[in-house]
């Protein structure tokens, strides 16, 4: 399938290039940026993910991200901020061309699926509903921290019932795209504040881990709140999460729970899925995202320091996982990957 890229020229959009490259089923044709607009990739790019610039997009010409330049693609990746994805995702959706989108501008739409394939795989359905409406098939991805909270809170979900969730996170500096945070500000310090992550923890969760009636996404109704923290740590995000659940939790079942997590044959067959979704480390000291980002190539999600809180059916851990991969470009093409292998592109 011919792909564009959206906003390419990005640090998500760079690991988009990086994850694209020689993969089976999705060939990137297209790449489109806002400052950089008539240069070959390689001399636009500033790139920040080590080695060099891939060779296969290195001589590709970034073009204006317009409709006009999407018209030979079967398929859109999204990496756009969302300043700039409102100003043409929604142009994309009415068009009818296939859109994954890693930006926030859609993620809330009652006609768009928010999706990570090992959770919640049945939203897909939602593209029936834009089909009636003359649209998409669009879906997105969720945002970083959300992603790495709800994989492992999906198998504890279906066991005990959540009743409530309290959640900080510690997120790495790359989460900021670049330059992203000055370093007089993240050096030596942690900054205990991110524009609107807090709100879209608590907001995309509930959708993520809601339940699909046939036409719309009934919003689970258990209560999410999250602290957001910018660490100075270059790539992984990790969340310390306090979950409070409807039935009593054992923490022996809860590791059994999470360590035989299997997402089916349909997601196992993907080729950026992950050997195992959910990785559980048993030391007092981990996950750390100096040894743990790159677990399963990134794609996996470390959980650690798993116990009981205060109360019996409460739980506390801490998980962590690459947001640059599994929370952003590598989610995407896993979702990508999943619609195609359905039949939706």
């Amino acid at each position: 399938m011919r792909v564009a890229l959206l906003g390419g020229t990005g640090a998500v959009g760079q690991r988009f290039a990086q994850l694209l490259e020689r993969h089976p089923w999705f060939e990137l044709t297209t790449i489109t940026g806002k400052t950089s607009v008539g240069k070959k990739y390689g001399e636009a790019v500033n790139w920040l993910l080590g080695g060099e610039v891939p060779e296969y997009v290195r001589d590709l010409t970034v073009m204006e991200t317009d409709m006009r330049n999407l018209k030979e693609v079967d398929l859109v990746f999204s990496a756009l901020p969302s300043g700039e994805a409102a100003s043409i995702e929604r142009e994309v959706m009415r068009a009818g061309i296939p859109m994954v989108s890693n930006s926030s501008l859609l993620r809330m739409d009652p006609l768009v699926p928010l999706v990570i394939p090992e959770v919640n795989p049945d939203h897909l359905a939602l593209l029936n509903e834009q089909r009636r409406v003359g649209s998409g098939p669009v879906a997105t991805s969720p945002n970083c921290t959300t992603t790495i909270l709800v994989i492992p809170l999906k198998p504890l979900n279906d066991r005990y019932g959540i009743k409530r969730i309290n959640v900080a996170s510690y997120q790495a500096i790359s989460g900021a795209g670049y330059p992203g945070v000055p370093s007089y500000d993240i050096v030596d310090n942690i900054i205990p504040f991110i524009s609107e992550e807090e709100e879209k923890v608590e907001k995309e969760s509930k959708k993520i881990l809601g339940r699909f009636n046939g036409k719309e996404v009934d919003q689970a109704g258990f209560e999410v709140q999250a602290t957001c923290v910018r660490v100075p740590v270059i790539d992984g995000h990790t969340v310390a999460v306090h979950a409070e659940f409807e039935e009593e939790v054992d923490v022996d079942e809860a590791i059994r729970i999470l360590e035989s997590f299997d997402p089916g044959e349909r997601i196992r067959k993907l080729p950026s899925s992950p050997e195992k979704v959910i990785v559980v480390r048993r030391e007092r000291d981990r996950p750390q995202p100096r040894y743990d980002r790159l677990t399963g190539k990134g794609m996996s999600v470390t959980v650690g320091r798993l116990r009981r809180g205060a109360s019996s059916n409460t739980l506390l851990f801490v998980a962590h996982g690459h947001n640059t991969i599994r929370g952003a470009a590598g989610g995407a093409i896993l979702l990508a990957e999943l619609m195609r292998s359905e039949g939706i592109i």
